[in-house]
């Protein structure tokens, strides 16, 4: 018996832990998005909006990866070198789980970065990229 509930726990750990597992308020936040933006996300777009060299915002921030590094596995480190944690879900689990929060910080990144607010299209492909990692 003691064997089962160790092999049970150990594929539960394996499931909540791997890229792409989302919880329920991971879910509600994209759902929301979705509702937004009446579209499907894509994790491709999402990756290649996070990689983007971009022009509208703050020259000092011309890229999300200019904070949060090339890796989404990697802590990043803000302009004046405090640490970030890591974007990529599957490092920092409770991640994208507050609305609130997620808002705040895409207000705040999205101007720095584009010089505008994020679309709800940009922000669901974006949310799906580091869900999945």
């Amino acid at each position: 018996m003691k064997s089962l509930t160790s092999t049970i726990c150990t594929v539960l750990l394996i499931v909540f832990t791997s890229p792409g597992f989302a919880g329920p308020q991971q879910d509600a936040v994209v759902n929301y998005y979705k509702e937004l933006a009446k579209r499907e996300f894509s994790a491709s777009r999402g990756e290649a909006f996070f990689r983007a060299k971009q022009t509208g915002g703050k020259p000092a921030t011309p890229s999300c990866t200019t904070c949060h590094t090339s890796s989404p596995m990697n802590t990043g480190k803000t302009r004046v070198n405090k640490p970030i944690a890591p974007m990529a879900l599957s490092k920092t689990p409770d991640r994208f789980s507050d609305l609130k929060k997620v808002e705040k910080w895409f207000g705040r990144n999205c101007r720095s970065v584009l010089g505008r607010e994020c679309t709800a299209l940009e922000k669901g492909d974006f949310l799906t990229f580091m869900i999945s990692q």
